[in-house]
């Protein structure tokens, strides 16, 4: 017990005697002010969704207004057009979870395939995909869009889902996580016992990059949920509309409507933006322990 009370005397002295470096204060505070920087915009669309729309524009932005207002906000835009916000709400859920789905099935295959099996020009397909992660997304909407016109599925699901299933970045992901964590002599125990390749990827590889396949999952999910350039070409028809575009068309079409149109159309529109992250938080709470655990695989490549 003395043992251990002059070993804890000995580590505060020392901390004491150790000489101040600026960089202890300098990266914390640096931190913060980044943390304060990404957090302020959430902030401040959370109070201005408790907001009436005279308290919207009378009250400081930064605080809270007298009157707590955002479950009368959230009854009016639920009710709004007939409750069309809840459509666009839900066809953001289906086009996001679907291609995040299929996306993560396909970048997993793709990615065991490059790592696992040798055939001619695998190393040039993987050096494409690559390539493929550095073009900006936005470069290819014009292009997809004109080859969905050219086989007449625009202003339908599939011009949304069937572009967003391609995930290069997947890929690569999913090829360092089967590097890491998959041994090739469980495959060969699999060969030997006469499981044929389709039942040793859908039985065994995939229970083994669960954690990579979440979080591939995740990015894609966020990445289609949040997407509005390609969404806002593809599709006119408003039922078909996701949640990012149809916001935004409430936004202009109201612009030059009025000052009272335009100001009772905003306080929905920052409570429809507020509502539409809650499915993100929900699945990066329920899904964070997974999404760690494939980062941290995924770290253990060569």
């Amino acid at each position: 017990m003395q043992t251990s009370i002059d070993k804890g005397r000995a580590t505060r002295s020392a901390r004491r005697s150790a000489p101040f470096k600026p960089s202890s204060i300098l990266v914390p505070a640096v931190l913060f002010v980044f943390a304060i920087y990404f957090l302020l915009p959430c902030y401040w669309l959370v109070v201005s969704a408790t907001k009436s729309t005279p308290d919207f524009f009378s009250t400081f932005g930064l605080w809270f207004a007298p009157h707590f207002n955002f479950f009368t906000n959230v009854q009016n835009l639920l009710t709004y057009n007939g409750g069309l916000y809840t459509t666009w709400l839900w066809n953001s859920f289906f086009y996001a979870s679907v291609s995040a789905v299929l996306g993560t099935l396909f970048s997993s295959m793709a990615g065991y395939a490059l790592t696992k099996f040798v055939f001619p020009g695998r190393n040039l397909i993987f050096s494409l995909i690559l390539g493929a992660v550095l073009v900006p997304a936005p470069a290819l909407v014009l292009p997809l869009y004109l080859l969905m016109s050219g086989v007449h599925l625009t202003d339908t699901i599939w011009a949304i889902i069937l572009p967003s299933i391609v995930n290069p970045f997947g890929v690569y992901l999913a090829r360092i996580y089967a590097e890491a964590s998959v041994p090739d002599t469980l495959l060969d125990a699999s060969r030997v016992d006469g499981a044929g390749e389709f039942r040793i990827f859908f039985t065994i590889v995939m229970r083994i990059l669960s954690p990579a396949l979440v979080t591939i999952f995740l990015f894609q999910f966020v990445a289609v949920w949040t997407n509005f350039f390609l969404q806002y070409v593809m599709v006119s028809n408003p039922a078909l509309y996701p949640v990012t575009v149809g916001l935004q068309t409430w936004n202009t079409t109201y612009t030059s409507g009025g000052a009272g149109g335009v100001q009772f159309v905003y306080s929905l529109i920052l409570t429809g933006a507020l509502l539409s992250i809650v499915p993100l938080v929900i699945g990066f709470l329920l899904l964070q322990r997974y999404w760690r655990n494939g980062l941290t695989l995924g770290s253990l490549a060569n």
